[in-house]
């Protein structure tokens, strides 16, 4: 699976290389995709939809970069949170007709593995907190940053794309 980087790194970028990160971006532009398509859909209720969605990818963005374990995992649980969030008010809009069988189809599957990604990190990291494991500092090398390389089973998703030209993909793995 490729990785979603940019041309500019530092120490504080580590998530980008999250396979629950990148998937969890892929549901944010799947649901401003059917959020925004249907002008039935009242703003308000496209803009909690769309906020809902994109809180979960920036939630794990910002637990990672506080590297102290406590809070990485409080970040994961809003995440998940936010996921509930999203979900409920996907059904809402499909009970109401405003997107289709087809969309909430697509949309429920790629939730379904952010959400189960999610809980496997935070089930980890519970484990590595439980064990003593984790180390708060940021590594100097990337071969030193274990903590952030959490071992996730490789998915035949492909990548998130983007048309940002300072965006590249790496065919660097990390699972």
């Amino acid at each position: 699976m490729e990785t979603f980087e940019t041309e500019l790194k530092n120490k504080n970028r580590g998530y980008l290389r999250l396979i629950v990160w990148q998937k969890a971006m892929q549901l944010f532009e799947l649901t401003h995709r059917i959020a925004f398509v249907d002008p039935r859909i009242d703003f308000k209720l496209r803009a909690q939809l769309a906020d809902a969605a994109q809180s979960i990818s920036a939630n794990i963005a910002e637990g990672c970069a506080r590297r102290s374990i406590k809070e990485y995992i409080r970040f994961l649980y809003i995440a998940l949170g936010s996921a509930a969030e999203v979900f409920t008010r996907a059904i809402g809009l499909q009970s109401i007709a405003h997107i289709t069988t087809a969309q909430f189809d697509e949309f429920n599957r790629l939730h379904y593995e952010v959400e189960n990604r999610l809980l496997r990190l935070i089930e980890r990291l519970e484990d590595k907190r439980d064990r003593g494991e984790w180390t708060t500092r940021i590594a100097e090398t990337e071969e030193e940053d274990g903590d952030l390389l959490i071992s996730l089973q490789h998915s035949l998703t492909p990548a998130l794309q983007h048309s940002t030209p300072a965006l590249q993909h790496s065919s660097r793995i990390h699972a």
